[in-house]
């Protein structure tokens, strides 16, 4: 048995509203107040549009502000925090970042959510640059909370094999749940697309998979369907694929 659904990439739409090309390497100043500042106007319902405009230099927030418009009419009902965390090795600040929420689609209601952990530079107080060290999302039509483990790496070595996981952490019982998983192309990543996901029958307890990590450095990006009897989940996810094992916790 194999079905075609849609999935819907709520990371890869956060990561393409936050995450843009790298740029200088001038050290984050005032971390916690940049956070703070950052989540104001993220949670702002009216006029957040100019709030992260303050943040952003002006070739950084014209590629921002169209995606981050479209995220958000996606998805109207929006719940962001975002923290400071640890510096990476190289001394660049990091934030962490989640967003939660629901939309309506065909007369279903869907919840969300998504963490996302950014390294991020500034320049006279304005965010030059981001780069996303770790992305997941997960998003479900179940009526109730359905408690989801995706046991995924945030990063890989070349050439290495890994585990792709989602664990589905209720007992099913005799219930039958079919699955997929699908690497996304470079391509669907910048255009947002919500790609087909042929399904199958999985045996208990959720999707579990043995993947190859590519033989050069770069991003693989995951994205995962699963129908349960409770409802359905998708579930998108960013791996890195580094070539020393110093860079396996940037």
């Amino acid at each position: 048995m194999s079905r075609a659904l849609r999935v819907s990439l709520v990371s890869l739409l956060l990561g393409s509203a936050l995450a843009l090309p790298m740029s200088s390497r001038a050290l984050t100043q005032a971390p916690f107040e940049l956070s703070e500042r950052l989540e104001s106007a993220l949670n702002q319902s009216e006029g957040n549009v100019a709030a992260l405009k303050a943040l952003f230099t002006p070739q950084q927030f014209a590629v921002l502000e169209e995606r981050y418009g479209l995220f958000s009419r996606r998805f109207p009902q929006l719940n962001w925090s975002v923290r400071p965390g640890n510096p990476t090795s190289d001394g660049r600040s990091t934030m962490q970042i989640a967003v939660s929420g629901r939309r309506q689609q065909d007369g279903l209601s869907y919840s969300f959510y998504a963490n996302q952990r950014l390294a991020v530079t500034t320049e006279n107080g304005l965010i030059t640059s981001q780069e996303v060290l770790s992305d997941q999302s997960v998003m479900t039509s179940a009526k109730e909370p359905l408690p989801i483990s995706l046991l995924i790496p945030d990063s890989v070595l070349t050439g290495t094999r890994y585990d792709v996981d989602v664990v589905v952490d209720k007992p099913l019982g005799d219930a039958l749940m079919a699955g997929g998983l699908i690497a996304l192309t470079p391509a669907q990543v910048l255009g947002q697309e919500s790609p087909n996901i042929h399904l199958k029958p999985l045996g208990g307890g959720g999707l579990f998979k043995s993947v190859q990590a590519p033989l050069k450095q770069g991003i693989q990006n995951w994205a995962a369907l699963l129908v349960h009897p409770e409802g359905v989940v998708s579930v998108s996810k960013q791996v890195r694929v580094v070539d020393d094992k110093s860079k396996l916790q940037p």
